[in-house]
């Protein structure tokens, strides 16, 4: 018996040396070397894919929605740094932004974020004011708004269901807001809450951006955190090109609800039956 597992043990060690061997030549292949390189450059200078973790861009912007970020909107940084080697443009009112929190531990909900993404408010040199009635006032012009109906249609809007946000419908205002430069997008505001930030007056210095949420009254943004450095800008988000009701939470690209398991011991090991849930009219949509 010990022989057995002797030669069973040298067998397996050389079969873990030639492993190894294969694997470091597959990782020293030209070709994969080159896919690799190409791959990071992809991501780091023109795009790379996020996914929506909170609801705090709701109703633009739902949870497990997975977007394109154009990080070449305002120019091209040093990999890993804040410094560009080159800028053409600066983030415009209306933009959808990915950026770098304020603070490593600032948490939304009750994730910890990595990353987060509002809409830009105000620029360098505003003045942001939000009235009584959670109106926005930039430079002491109102930002123009109009009310949508019960379920927030109009304007060519994505239709929402009732699935799509953290309460009922009739919880909810929605209105679409109209910036100066005719760019317009969609907000919501929850019925009977007092805001904190009402009667606040908020000023943007130089090389910072005003951002806030969709959901006005259920995001952190510059309203709690203050102005956004424009360094922690990653990009700008363009388009979803996917998007799920719910996700696999090990892999969060798979678009799939486990609905019958087979367990042992009352733990989970086998998905018997489940369900694609990829909201298929959101797909490719552009972000407005």
């Amino acid at each position: 018996m010990n022989l057995v597992k002797y030669f069973l043990n040298i067998i397996w060690k050389q079969l873990q040396r030639i492993a190894q061997i294969r694997i470091i030549r597959f990782f020293l292949d030209p070709y994969f070397i080159l896919i690799a390189l190409g791959i990071f450059t992809f991501r780091w200078a023109f795009f790379e894919p996020f996914v929506i973790p909170s609801e705090s861009m709701l109703p633009s912007l739902l949870v497990y929605d997975h977007i394109v970020v154009n990080k070449m909107a305002y120019g091209v940084r040093v990999p890993f740094k804040a410094q560009w080697i080159w800028k053409h443009a600066d983030p415009q009112r209306g933009d959808v932004v990915v950026f770098r929190p304020v603070s490593k531990s600032l948490v939304e909900g009750e994730k910890k974020m990595r990353f987060m993404v509002k809409r830009v408010i105000g620029l360098p040199g505003d003045t942001i004011y939000v009235d009584d009635e959670q109106r926005l006032w930039i430079n002491d012009e109102l930002v123009q708004r109009m009310m949508l109906d019960e379920q927030g249609n109009g304007e060519g809007f994505y239709p929402l269901e009732k699935k799509d946000l953290d309460a009922p419908f009739e919880d909810y205002t929605f209105y679409s807001e109209r910036g100066k430069n005719n760019y317009t997008y969609r907000v919501l505001q929850r019925k009977g809450v007092f805001s904190i930030y009402t009667g606040a007056e908020f000023k943007v210095p130089e090389g910072f951006v005003f951002v806030m949420g969709d959901n006005r009254d259920n995001s952190k943004d510059s309203r709690s955190w203050g102005p956004l450095p424009i360094r922690h800008i990653m990009g700008k988000a363009v388009y979803i090109w996917l998007t799920c009701d719910e996700t696999v939470s090990s892999l969060p690209l798979l678009c799939f609800r486990c609905e019958k398991t087979l367990s042992v011991f009352n733990l989970p090991l086998l998905c018997l039956r489940g369900k694609i849930t990829t909201r298929n009219a959101r797909l490719f949509q552009k972000i407005k």
